[in-house]
């Protein structure tokens, strides 16, 4: 369902999303310095989003009536909790929307749906260079993990 506040909109992503959710993307990816890894196509986003067995979802944040940030998420299980997770992979905001509760807003609209979903936890990865967003996470009650290390095997 989408949440308003006052003039911001988070909204379920929609097929007409796509190429938007892909140019943020390239965008998140050219903030952390690793748009050389980026692979994807906007193809990929739509049939990964909307295709026969979607793997992800997105929901898309618009500011009077204008795109202006994103969120990307996926389940996950955790065998310890006995019950699934949400795991934020992309979080992003433009630039000239930052500063105004966007990126809190749509933490907070995926908080309330993976309670409503009755997830366990939700868990996501910052940088360690990006000490805006670990800063943001952190004032929002989010702890970093220090006993573990994320590992990542590309095939």
């Amino acid at each position: 369902m989408p949440r308003m506040t006052t003039n911001l909109l988070i909204r379920a992503a929609a097929p007409a999303d796509v190429p938007t959710i892909y140019g943020f993307v390239c965008e998140l990816a050219d903030y952390e310095r690793l748009r050389h890894k980026v692979t994807s196509t906007a193809d990929d986003f739509h049939k990964a989003l909307f295709g026969p067995r979607p793997s992800c979802e997105a929901v898309v944040a618009a500011l009077d009536g204008e795109d202006v940030g994103f969120a990307l998420f996926f389940h996950n299980f955790s065998t310890f909790v006995g019950r699934t997770g949400l795991y934020l992979e992309d979080l992003y905001v433009s630039p000239a929307a930052r500063g105004r509760g966007i990126g809190k807003a749509l933490l907070a609209h995926l908080i309330e749906l993976a309670r409503e979903r009755g997830c366990g936890r939700m868990e996501w990865a910052a940088l360690e260079w990006n000490e805006p967003a670990i800063k943001f996470y952190e004032a929002l009650g989010a702890e970093q993990l220090h006993d573990w290390r994320l590992f990542r095997l590309t095939l």
